[in-house]
């Protein structure tokens, strides 16, 4: 091989890791201009809550919403580390809400707040880093949740997606369907225990439940298993007789028939009266 021929290999090596480098930086430069650090994500939180604030007359203001169901676009360890970090620490993401809220004329009418974390944003969604979805439960519209009955069992059997168990069987009560068994807010306060319980970041399937996804309740007058949404991320929708169901957010909900199979985001749930 000639001096010439080397030098022309050289060249062309030199050439090929300056356009890696180029490529690099400007990857490095896409990924900081589409992508917001946790704090900022914090302040477009409290800002989108605080859009939802109305007037109620007389010059004064409320916040309709008893509870906030927030998903946050975390594709690492990492990622969601670093938001746990944030909304968690003095003040929290619930203490910013309050704050402006009552800043805002609405007194203490801060709402629950539930974070989910999620690998990518859905197509729903209206944002490209988080989505937030509002409801109200009061006293009079909250299910009532009847006494344990020996006559109505419900027998639900994990068909897609990672649970503690494979198959349940409950009595005429209140069952929660969600990811984690325990749901806690950032001041690790409990909110609830999910009787149906699915792996947090098992896979792609159960990243899609939300930690407070859906319920079951048992309508006593009518002997009738029903389920309700509670404000999911990815949704919640009865398949029967190869028709899809969707059960909408604050409403009376879907009732459950044998056969049934219950979706939760992408994981699904059969269903057995017994």
């Amino acid at each position: 091989m000639t001096w010439p021929t080397m030098d022309i290999f050289a060249k062309a090596r030199q050439l090929e890791s300056n356009t890696a480098r180029r490529l690099d930086r400007a990857a490095r430069h896409l990924v900081r201009s589409t992508s917001r650090d946790p704090l900022e994500i914090a302040h477009a939180l409290v800002e989108t809550v605080e859009e939802q604030v109305q007037p109620s007359g007389r010059g004064t203001r409320v916040f309709p919403f008893t509870h906030a169901t927030v998903s946050i676009v975390a594709p690492s360890d990492d990622a969601r580390a670093r938001f746990e970090a944030l909304f968690e620490a003095a003040p929290t993401l619930g203490e910013r809400i309050a704050e402006r809220l009552a800043q805002a004329g609405c007194g203490d009418a801060a709402p629950a707040i539930t974070i989910d974390y999620v690998p990518r944003a859905h197509k729903s969604w209206m944002r490209r880093d988080f989505d937030i979805r509002f409801s109200r439960v009061s006293a009079d519209t909250a299910p009532v949740v009847a006494s344990e009955s020996k006559d109505a069992r419900i027998e639900l059997t994990v068909a897609r997606g990672t649970a503690d168990r494979r198959t349940y069987s409950f009595g005429s009560r209140r069952i929660d369907l969600g990811r984690c068994r325990e749901v806690r807010d950032g001041r690790h306060r409990l909110l609830r225990a999910n009787d149906v319980a699915f792996a947090d970041g098992a896979d792609a399937v159960n990243q899609s439940i939300s930690r407070q996804h859906a319920h079951i309740t048992y309508d006593d007058t009518n002997s009738v298993f029903r389920l309700r949404d509670d404000g999911s991320a990815h949704g919640t929708a009865v398949v029967r007789g190869g028709k899809t169901l969707t059960v909408p957010r604050g409403a009376r909900g879907v009732r459950l028939q044998a056969g049934d199979e219950i979706v939760l985001g992408e994981a699904r749930i059969r269903v057995r009266l017994l």
